[in-house]
């Protein structure tokens, strides 16, 4: 289709449904009536040929046509929207948006971006930080640096560093754990992927135990109720080496459990662009520059 025949206005008013999954909704956003949304949509899928929504009882699912045709246009508005914002603001620096899970960013990431903006002042970097769940296209993201097993549909990663699972605990609690088995008698607290502390007790040739107790959705908040004396910890204790060097927390053991690595992932639908290359490059060499 020519860019002349583009129906813009249309494409706006199916990027608004597919975000929201409501014509109601979108047509609030874009202060427009719900028939006045179905009718362009309609108009849409009549130029097109395609059908881009399935329309249910509850709301609305979008098509494979609909799927495909949603991340193109959702980069494409996100990038005018943020070129109009440099220009009304006077700011031509580029923006980067990189998803990262809070572990990743405070243990690893933050401590080492003054060394990114020293090398690309034109960089304008915006973090998203989550807990490893994030949609990329609706929360319009260029990267996301995650931890797992690197298998993601539609996905490209690139490996960064490993995360081996270490035990991590208050000093007090930590000088009555001699051996491994003496777990059994103290709290041990979870993340939401209930087979790590499995794991870890096969590696020290236990049987694992029946957990019960405390769970958390994040590594950050773990080590924080390990810190208190809640309980212990099952950590990527590489991500909180300054914790254990300032002395609030302690590996006991020196066991390890691999579950996952960190990633830096990206759409594959989604061009590269120089400040992305920037980053992944800058990225790339500080993780082959720490010692091995």
């Amino acid at each position: 289709m020519d860019i002349s025949q583009l129906p813009l206005n249309a494409l706006r008013v199916f990027e608004a449904s597919a975000r929201h999954c409501s014509f109601t909704r979108a047509g609030l956003e874009l202060r427009v009536t719900q028939t006045a949304v179905s009718h362009q949509v309609k108009a849409l899928e009549d130029v097109l040929g395609v059908t881009l929504f399935k329309r249910l009882p509850r709301g609305l699912a979008l098509t494979d046509e609909g799927h495909a045709l949603l991340p193109v246009l959702t980069d494409a508005f996100r990038r005018m929207s943020a070129t109009l914002s440099q220009l009304e603001e006077g700011n031509f620096d580029e923006i980067l948006t990189v998803g990262v899970v809070g572990t990743f960013a405070i243990g690893w990431l933050l401590p080492r971006l003054s060394s990114f903006k020293a090398q690309h002042p034109h960089v304008d970097l915006r973090l998203k930080t989550n807990n490893n769940r994030a949609d990329m296209v609706l929360d319009g993201l260029d990267f996301f640096l995650r931890f797992g097993d690197g298998a993601w549909h539609g996905t490209e990663a690139i490996h960064l560093m490993d995360a081996p699972l270490s035990a991590v605990c208050t000093p007090s609690i930590g000088a009555r754990l001699r051996t491994p088995a003496d777990l059994a008698d103290v709290e041990l607290l979870r993340s939401y992927r209930i087979d790590e502390w499995a794991l870890w007790f096969r590696a020290a040739g236990l049987t694992p135990p029946n957990l019960r107790g405390w769970m958390f959705d994040s590594s950050l908040t773990l080590v924080e109720a390990a810190a208190r004396g809640v309980g212990v910890a099952l950590v990527p204790v590489v991500m909180f080496s300054h914790e254990i060097e300032a002395g609030r927390i302690v590996q006991p053991f020196r066991i390890t459990a691999v579950t996952g690595s960190y990633w830096l992932t990206r759409l594959k639908s989604r061009a590269e662009t120089a400040s992305m290359k920037a980053f992944r490059q800058w990225l790339t060499a500080e993780i082959e520059d720490l010692p091995s």
